[in-house]
């Protein structure tokens, strides 16, 4: 085999295609819930520079950076192309600012254009009550309405998403933690597409070609054309259509991270972006690992560490990155090869951090595995960043992840609710 014909190859293994059907739909929670947990990582570190106030402005600008483009594209990828509620509803159970029952989004639609949800479970809320009422109000008033607004709109611009009730609560066990109305009317004007959402429609990330969905499969469903389900059930997909809805979830990962690392460098300037933005990739980047092991019920062998670095969000998507994981040696190594001209590369967002000088994420990513992998060497070879994996003595984990274990999501438990159940339409009934 040429080398060329070698690389090709192993790239191609690297993707999520390489995994089974029933892989594919238990690592999509995994993947939709380390994406909220991006916010885990990243707002401690903001928090220590710039406040809660700063926070909270930094957590606005990367949402409505990112989220109008990579819900944009889950509506083209599987096919959600109405304009009223229930395609909207659609696409949050896709978006990692929603991922299912850690987010338990309970939907009700009443028309085309009229509905709502609550919230019967919001693991956000029960991450940042303890830290007191402006905590909450910052995330539960101050985030949620201009970031829900900048969501909808990807769906419909006259939408308009308005609360009901919402924390801090009142009383404070007060069930469900919030409700809110989702109204769309033709004669209301529409909204306009953030500012902050413009530079990031010009990166490579927003229009990078992912995975064809084959629209002949006959093992699950292709799209999402049919009815509105209660839950997901990612098994009753396609194994093509699995294959791109996680590269489309992984690239919502570097969606945000250029969005919070454009809203840092806004404050602050490059330098403090790139430092603050390093740490949010150590913390995430070690607690996925983690989680995904586990997901898979996977050991801590070479083997089963390739099989994570390649289902993980942030090495992917294959088409965006250009990563490269692969055993080394007689099997007792593992590599990691990251290409210096990818279109992640020419983003900013994650993969130009890493350096032969900077790979702690990496370092952290392969320790959630086992505390004994660590980072044996790194150096820059043939237009790639090389990184090479070695089995050693157990080590402490770094003080970014163990800010994130501080997240009810670092343990959360994904509960097998069954088949999908449409959802049936509820009609409003007139006063009087």
């Amino acid at each position: 085999m040429t080398d060329t014909a070698r690389r090709t190859s192993q790239a191609d293994s690297s993707s999520y295609a390489s995994f089974a059907k029933q892989q594919l739909a238990t690592l999509l929670p995994e993947l939709l819930l380390s994406g909220q947990l991006i916010d885990r990582s990243g707002m401690a570190h903001l928090i220590g520079a710039f406040g809660r106030e700063g926070m909270t402005q930094v957590a606005i600008e990367e949402w409505m950076a990112a989220s109008p483009v990579y819900t944009g594209r889950m509506r083209a990828a599987l096919g959600i192309d109405g304009d009223g509620v229930v395609d909207m509803f659609k696409c949050l159970q896709l978006d990692i600012g929603a991922p299912p029952q850690f987010m338990d989004f309970r939907y009700v639609v009443h028309d085309e254009y009229h509905g709502g949800f609550v919230l019967d479970h919001c693991g956000a809320l029960m991450d940042v009550e303890p830290m007191g009422d402006d905590y909450v109000t910052a995330m539960c008033h101050d985030i949620e309405d201009p970031t829900f607004d900048a969501t909808a709109i990807a769906t419909n611009r006259r939408a308009r998403i308005r609360p009901v009730h919402r924390p801090p609560r009142m009383p404070s066990d007060r069930h469900p933690h919030c409700e809110w109305t989702v109204t769309i009317e033709p004669d209301r004007d529409e909204l306009p597409l953030p500012e902050v959402t413009l530079p990031v429609l010009e990166t490579a990330a927003a229009d990078v070609v992912l995975s064809p969905i084959d629209g002949a499969a006959s093992d699950g469903l292709v799209d999402y054309r049919g009815p509105l389900v209660e839950d997901l059930v990612f098994g009753d997909f396609a194994h093509t259509a699995l294959v791109r809805i996680a590269e489309e979830v992984a690239l919502q990962h570097h969606l945000l991270a250029i969005g919070f690392r454009l809203s840092v460098t806004r404050r602050a300037g490059a330098d403090v972006a790139r430092e603050i933005t390093g740490k949010q990739l150590i913390g995430i980047a070690g607690m996925t690992s983690e989680r995904l092991r586990d997901a898979l019920r996977l050991g801590d062998s070479a083997a089963d560490l390739v099989t994570v670095l390649r289902a993980h969000p942030i090495l992917g998507p294959r088409q965006y990155t250009g990563v490269v994981v692969e055993e080394s040696g007689s099997g007792d190594g593992v590599r990691i090869r990251v290409p210096q001209d990818s279109p992640a590369q020419r983003d900013g967002g994650w993969m130009d951090l890493l350096t032969p000088e900077f790979t702690a994420p990496l370092d952290a990513m392969v320790c959630g595995v086992d505390s004994r992998w660590a980072v044996a060497g790194a150096r820059l070879s043939d237009g790639e960043l090389v990184v090479d994996m070695a089995r050693g003595e157990p080590r402490k984990e770094a003080g970014e992840v163990a800010i994130v274990r501080f997240s009810s999501g670092s343990t959360f438990s994904f509960a097998d609710r069954g088949r999908a159940v449409p959802l049936v339409p509820i009609p409003i009934t007139p006063i009087g």
